[in-house]
């Protein structure tokens, strides 16, 4: 049977891509904003675009994240995707203005510091000989990125793959059943596919 899976829809993410994505590697899709489906799925993914801010108001407004963290908790899978990474952390800063994130992964998010932001393109990542994500992928595959902020490099805890756009940033975290890509994997072809189907299998 095929695992199944729940896009989160909280009022942000390109939901239909990532729900595309993740059916074309063999999942059973749906996207809800319901929260017993949420709790009750093979997997939860947590999508994200935009504001960091925003992202945590809509996650707030549905009461999302007691079911995010219960997931994590109970040992049930959970794959943020972009701001949907980004909001595990504790906190994210823009604009001079820290909001709380649903600290699930210790450190901020802060802004890239680099010439030119946002960091947009594709990018090689550097995973930790640990990484279940990247199984089968050869160590200069590139993914697709798009963001203005970023988690730290180093995350206590957890294993952590990294990119450099000026300095070294988070592009992926795995910590036990929790999981979590800056990039895009939806957009980012065969090797998204790749490590999309790793998540999908390993559900």
């Amino acid at each position: 049977m095929a695992p199944r899976v729940v896009v989160l829809d909280y009022g942000s993410g390109n939901l239909r891509s990532a729900q595309r994505a993740l059916e074309r590697v063999g999942a059973a899709v749906v996207v809800t904003d319901d929260l017993s489906a949420a709790r009750d799925a093979d997997g939860l993914v947590v999508p994200g675009v935009g504001a960091y801010a925003a992202c945590m108001a809509g996650i707030e407004a549905l009461g999302a994240g007691p079911v995010i963290a219960e997931r994590v908790r109970d040992g049930r899978p959970v794959l943020g995707i972009c701001v949907g990474m980004q909001v595990l952390f504790t906190a994210g800063e823009e604009h001079g203005v820290v909001t709380k994130g649903l600290g699930l992964l210790p450190g901020a998010v802060t802004r890239l510091s680099a010439p030119v932001v946002p960091h947009m393109g594709w990018n090689a990542v550097d995973w930790p000989a640990s990484s279940r994500l990247s199984a089968g992928l050869a160590p200069d595959t590139r993914f697709y990125f798009v963001h203005s902020y970023a988690a730290p490099a180093l995350v206590e805890g957890a294993a952590v793959a990294t990119a450099q756009h000026g300095a070294p940033f988070a592009a992926a975290v795995e910590q036990g059943v929790l999981s979590a890509t800056q990039f895009h994997p939806e957009k980012s072809g065969d090797a998204g596919a790749a490590l999309l189907a790793n998540w999908v299998n390993s559900l």
